[in-house]
């Protein structure tokens, strides 16, 4: 690739990515006054994700820019940190969801979720008591189980409704624990479990209980949070792609320089 040809692309890919780190980072802010404490949680990781980004576009639009050998080795040693630990991480999160899926109940559209079915890492962030505290005070707030009733006003739209996980944990007992459901918010729990199942006993009809105690509860969350992990891992897999043709024409422009620089 010439020398004209690679620092121009790499100068105007640096410029679009140095506009993205600004969107990204408003974004981390916007989510810093606009949301409560549970997704404040995402700020941190967001603004950082976009200084990172911000940094290593504008080092690499300068290198471009002024054709400097030196700036662009450190712009292509950072990218290619950047290269392996997105590899990393996705190598990881393939792993982590490898395990897990719903079980079919016959009667039901959705499926329910069992904890024992999840990777160990699932099970050790979602039984670590601290980690299930912050997470359940979420869950307590979001309108997930709250909007049950407003959503299916029939029982019979209830039984043929298609819950997502956390609704399935969270918001209801087991089926295997034999409750008969009023209403999409209300079990009769006069009704005797024929289950030996412990979340039968941990589900309570107020709404500031549930079954946010449940395994069924953790369950559901970590099939969330597996299909977010995925999509993740996904968008890394063509991320990684993009950034290997930055990188190699980023090669070509520091090849260019260094030769230009000793003519």
């Amino acid at each position: 690739m010439s020398t004209g040809t690679s620092t121009f692309v790499i100068r105007w890919i640096n410029f679009l990515t140095m506009l993205l780190a600004i969107t990204v980072m408003g974004f981390g802010v916007w989510m810093s006054t606009h949301h409560d404490g549970c997704r404040k949680s995402l700020t941190l990781p967001v603004l950082g994700l976009g200084a990172v980004i911000f940094v290593i576009s504008i080092i690499g639009f300068l290198g471009a820019l002024k054709n400097s050998s030196i700036l662009l080795w450190i712009y292509l040693i950072l990218l290619c940190f950047i290269l392996v630990a997105i590899l990393v991480f996705t190598v990881l999160a393939f792993i982590i969801t490898n395990n897990g899926s719903g079980h079919s109940v016959a009667g039901l559209r959705y499926k329910e979720y069992q904890l024992q079915d999840y990777s160990s890492w699932f099970l050790k962030q979602l039984n670590n008591t601290r980690n299930w505290k912050h997470l359940r005070s979420c869950l307590v707030k979001s309108d997930d189980c709250n909007n049950l009733s407003r959503k299916y006003k029939t029982l019979k739209q209830y039984k043929m409704a298609k819950l997502t996980p956390i609704e399935a944990g969270c918001c209801r007992p087991p089926s295997e624990c034999g409750y008969p459901a009023v209403n999409a918010s209300y079990y009769d729990l006069s009704f005797h479990p024929i289950s030996s199942n412990k979340d039968c006993k941990l589900y309570k009809n107020s709404k500031a209980i549930k079954c946010y105690d449940c395994d069924s509860c953790k369950a559901g969350v970590a099939q969330y949070m597996k299909t977010e992990w995925r999509v993740v891992a996904i968008f890394n897999v063509v991320l990684f792609v993009v950034l290997s043709v930055v990188y190699f024409v980023g090669c070509c422009a520091r090849r260019n320089a260094a030769r230009e620089s000793k003519v």
